[in-house]
């Protein structure tokens, strides 16, 4: 170790192993340390940027030896994007570590042992998968290393892309994603080199001012196409313009729209959202239903794999037809609808109102009388009065956010002591934590990982419950 009083460097590291959010890991001197950039079999000189008691965080300076698996990257804006990280693991092996780390979050913080482990579900389609994709303008681009050493001036700092990991301020000009399929990348340089030569102002994330400031692609499995792009500034002569030019180059644009946003933040929830062209939403199908989508609607993003997530999730419930099943956290009633034929009624909770709207529209588009959706806090919302009212369940399916479920809510799950949970989680460590805090009451009798995020280290994971 070549020491630096604040930013040591560590030579000749191998690394071992990944952990669960992603990096790769080596043990020195008893000390964990993480690194971005690299994967098992690397052997690096390792430049430490953060320095605790048991840990220590890294990024690679020099490669000695590449990892004998390690595969070249696709995309061009591979380590600089702070998406598709495992981009160099071939597909397999990502498999590998995804089942890794879901075993391990159940043995290690679930305290369970005995169960029925099943393969991760693969996704059929390695690249161009996701559904949705949110783009930032900006005139500050991020100019790559290379750029900078070359000494010239770049007087063109506008960018249409992704913000660079830890830069609020910085985005990458995306020239080609890999993850949402065609029109998308079209689309967006289309949008992008239209307005460079229109001189529309790009958005100046420091200042918080400028015309255009973000724009989404909705893609969906029956063709539809959504686009909604944010303006920092209420421009109706630049804005119809643009908007004109997008809708006749792209006339299959499904539902064109647009946002005036003149908040700090970049987010549209809270904002009148204007159909400029063609419908407010557009459609997805699954199994014959066919599942309305409107700029502020929850949706899977990998729409082929989460036919296969609620797939598991209905033979776990095994239902009968004679159930009743409660589905906590519904989104807009996806999962409702889903199993809405198989037993006697569904009924769904959710926090957000504009989400169980489209649970009610998604129920009445495809005939389905069985479900029944509520809003609020799951906490308020799920108690004795509510449960004699609309019935005690005998299966309960949940699908809690990334934090998990809140333990007033677990205790009730326990009061309720349903026949069977089914349990689907996008964070097996937040999930077992919670199995952990059922597992006087329950026990874990199968779990199934279906891999919604291919070069990502995220999984989806389903569990089933059975009360002892």
């Amino acid at each position: 170790m070549r020491k630096n009083q604040k930013r040591p460097i560590i030579t000749d590291v191998e690394l071992t192993d990944l952990a669960a959010e992603g990096k790769a890991i080596a043990r020195i001197n008893g000390k964990v340390l993480f690194v971005t950039g690299a994967i098992p079999g690397d052997i690096i000189d390792v430049q430490v940027t953060r320095k605790k008691t048991s840990f220590m965080e890294g990024y690679p300076i020099k490669f000695h030896k590449h990892s004998e698996i390690k595969i070249e990257a696709k995309c061009k804006h591979f380590g600089l994007c702070g998406g598709c990280k495992w981009q160099q693991l071939p597909y397999s092996k990502q498999l590998e570590y995804k089942q890794k780390q879901v075993n391990d979050s159940f043995e290690r913080i679930g305290k369970v042992s005995s169960y029925e482990k099943l393969p991760v579900i693969a996704s059929e389609n390695e690249y161009f998968y996701r559904n949705k994709l949110e783009f930032t303008f900006s005139n500050w681009r991020w100019l790559t290393s290379e750029e900078v050493s070359s000494g010239k001036d770049f007087s063109d700092l506008d960018a249409l892309g992704f913000h660079v990991p830890k830069k609020f301020d910085r985005v990458i000009d995306i020239e080609k994603c890999w993850l949402q399929p065609d029109p998308s990348n079209a689309i967006r340089n289309e949008i992008r080199d239209y307005a460079k030569k229109k001189s529309y102002g790009f958005f100046d994330l420091k200042k918080i001012s400028g015309f255009l400031r973000t724009m989404s692609v909705r893609t969906s499995s029956t063709g539809e196409i959504m686009v909604i792009i944010s303006f920092g500034e209420d421009n109706t002569e630049a804005r119809e313009d643009l908007l004109n030019h997008v809708s006749n180059k792209f006339p299959e644009i499904s539902s064109l729209q647009y946002v005036i946003n003149k908040k700090l933040n970049d987010t549209i929830l809270d904002q009148e959202i204007i159909v400029f062209k063609g419908r407010d939403y557009i459609l997805e199908e699954m199994e014959g239903l066919k599942f309305k989508i409107g700029p502020k609607s929850f949706y899977q993003t990998n729409s082929a794999q989460a036919y296969e997530l609620y797939k598991v999730a209905r033979e776990f419930a095994s239902l009968s037809g004679n159930e009743i099943v409660y589905d906590l956290y519904t989104g807009t009633g996806t999962i409702a609808n889903f199993v809405a034929s198989k037993c006697s009624k569904v009924i769904g909770i959710e926090y957000v109102p504009e989400a169980i709207e489209d649970a009610v529209v998604n129920s009445e588009l495809n005939g389905i009388t069985k479900t029944k959706f509520f809003s609020g806090d799951m906490r308020e919302v799920l108690n004795t009065a509510f449960i004699a009212e609309n019935g005690k369940p005998d299966v309960i399916i949940t699908d809690p956010p990334r934090a998990g479920m809140h333990p007033d809510v677990i205790q009730t799950l326990i009061d309720i002591y349903a026949e069977k949970i089914v349990y689907i989680s996008c964070n097996p460590a937040t999930q077992a934590r919670d199995i952990q805090m059922l597992s006087h009451f329950y026990s874990v009798k199968k779990i199934q990982p279906v891999d919604m995020f291919p070069h990502t280290h995220h999984i989806e994971n389903v569990a089933l419950l059975e009360k002892l």
